[in-house]
């Protein structure tokens, strides 16, 4: 057997060799780097979870904030519903008694419904609601389309003292609203009478306690507003959908839906589509707010400016204040970049050869009338100075009058100045229908297809230039002009002898009546 070792023997060390040494440091290394990456990805963690943790903690606080704002409002709302009809009620009655002692009064109305100011407005708007002539009232507002501002400050007044202000209204616009009855004879456009009068109704149907978060509409008046909305949606249909409707139509029915509170969460899209179908109408920011479309206006205001509609889009933003995320300057700049463009397309339209600096210079103008008004609207003139604009548009106003100007043709330097008699001409025979006469100068006539007497290149024939120097010159920018006359052809007649007898007949040496229809 071989003998144990001592342990108290002094045995030979075995070195470690320098590749151990090496491995052990390099394993020591990777356990330190991913000991410090998974610290760092715990902390990361522990991070993300606090920062959820008060997030969510936040958003439980706003929700009961806003949980108790609610039962607040409810509760307020079912407080409020006695006192809003007591107030409801007594003004049915007050208004009714009003009706009643306006039936009675003997005193005759004015038939023709001719006021003399705001006063005799009023009253005559009064007495139509106190006794519910709903046509009579709509006859009246139609025919004072020039006293809209009146109208617009008198109705709100007027219609508070309607028994039933809702069915008044319905009644009254009934005749175009939500069909035109009139037909095809319709005549003029009336949706701006009924905009007018659904604004009108908002102040009085708005809850006296709570506001404009109710309005004091009936069940069955809600009910019948709501039936007129799904018939105008299905008359849209059948004229064609939004691309063919009216915008006065439009307005008129998304002010029906304000006005009586029927705005359906289901048709937001629907209401989008109208609205920026009709985004130029001044009214429409402050409609599609009313309609719940506050959360899709950036969408909105991207789309006007895709299509070009940069103005309007400068509208929508002020009325949201997205004014930092879409500023009004570069908008209003790239409109009218666009509008010169147009302008020039216009130009180099060779179907509009004939009046195309007159359309080119009417789009540019519209445009910087309307650009110089918005800025003057949101004060936006530091930004974004219009007298250059103001400049130019004066530029091209200035050369649209002086296109206007009648052109003058200069008189003949060969007549003679007094009446001894006729000048005979420089060159005999320089014009085909040069002649010297002692008569009265012919009336202008229209010469025919057929006749080949003279030349071709000239025009219709005219009367030539009188021959007297107490005549005036012609003014007419159409005459015929002995210098724009061509040299005589060959076979041409020559110029008139001396005793050239009266032309026509006109030998009674007065002037003839020059028929304006030859120049037309």
């Amino acid at each position: 057997m071989g003998s144990i070792p001592n342990p108290g023997e002094l045995t030979e060390l075995t070195h470690p060799s320098f590749d151990e040494f090496q491995r052990q440091t390099s394993l020591m290394t990777s356990c330190t780097l991913l000991w410090k990456e998974l610290s760092d990805h715990i902390n990361s963690l522990e991070q993300n979870l606090m920062k959820q943790s008060e997030t969510l903690k936040r958003k439980i606080e706003a929700l009961d904030s806003e949980t108790k704002a609610s039962l607040d409002s409810l509760k307020k709302r079912e407080l409020s519903i006695e006192d809003s009809v007591k107030i409801a009620l007594s003004r049915v009655e007050f208004n009714t008694k009003a009706a009643m002692r306006t039936l009675g009064d003997d005193v005759e109305d004015n038939p023709d419904g001719e006021v003399d100011d705001g006063d005799g407005l009023l009253q005559h708007l009064k007495s139509t609601c106190l006794k519910m002539e709903a046509k009579e009232f709509w006859s009246f507002v139609i025919g004072k389309k020039k006293e809209i501002d009146l109208l617009r400050e008198k109705i709100p007044a007027a219609l508070s003292e309607c028994i039933d202000p809702a069915r008044f209204v319905m009644e009254a616009i009934s005749e175009v609203f939500p069909v035109d009855k009139r037909g095809n004879e319709g005549g003029s456009d009336l949706a701006w009478a009924c905009v007018l009068i659904l604004e009108s109704l908002i102040p009085v149907v708005v809850d006296p306690v709570i506001g404009k978060s109710r309005v004091l509409v009936t069940p069955s008046m809600k009910e019948q507003a709501k039936e007129i909305a799904e018939t105008w949606k299905k008359s849209l249909e059948e004229r064609g959908g939004i691309e063919n409707v009216k915008t006065p139509d439009v307005h008129t029915f998304l002010q029906h839906l304000v006005t009586f509170g029927i705005v359906k969460k289901e048709d937001l899209e629907f209401y989008r589509k109208l609205v920026v179908a009709s985004a130029w109408r001044k009214q429409m920011p402050k409609l599609a707010v009313s309609l719940g479309l506050g959360d899709q206006m950036p969408d909105m205001i991207e789309e006007l400016i895709s299509k070009g509609q940069q103005l309007d889009a400068v509208h929508f933003t002020y009325e949201v204040g997205l004014v930092d995320k879409f500023p009004p300057v570069p908008l209003l700049k790239s409109f009218l970049r666009d509008a010169k463009k147009a302008a020039s397309s216009i130009l180099d339209d060779p179907n509009n050869t004939g009046r195309a600096a007159q359309l080119a210079a009417r789009k540019e103008q519209s445009a910087l009338r309307a650009v110089i008004k918005c800025i003057e609207e949101y004060k936006l003139e530091a930004e974004f100075p219009p007298e250059n604009l103001k400049k130019r548009l004066e530029q091209l106003e200035k050369t649209k009058t002086e296109k206007r100007k009648p052109v003058v043709v200069p008189a003949n330097k060969r007549t003679r100045v007094n009446n001894g008699g006729p000048m005979p001409p420089a060159k005999a025979g320089r014009l085909t229908n040069a002649y010297v006469s002692s008569f009265p100068a012919p009336p202008p006539f229209v010469r025919s297809p057929s006749h080949t007497q003279y030349p071709t290149p000239v025009p219709g024939y005219p009367s030539p230039p009188p021959m007297y120097g107490s005549r005036s010159p012609p003014t007419n920018p159409y005459a015929y002009s002995p210098e724009a006359a061509p040299p005589p052809l060959a076979g041409s007649y020559p110029g008139a002898p001396m005793n050239y007898p009266a032309y026509g007949g006109y030998g009674n040496g007065l002037a003839p009546a020059y028929q304006q229809a030859y120049y037309r």
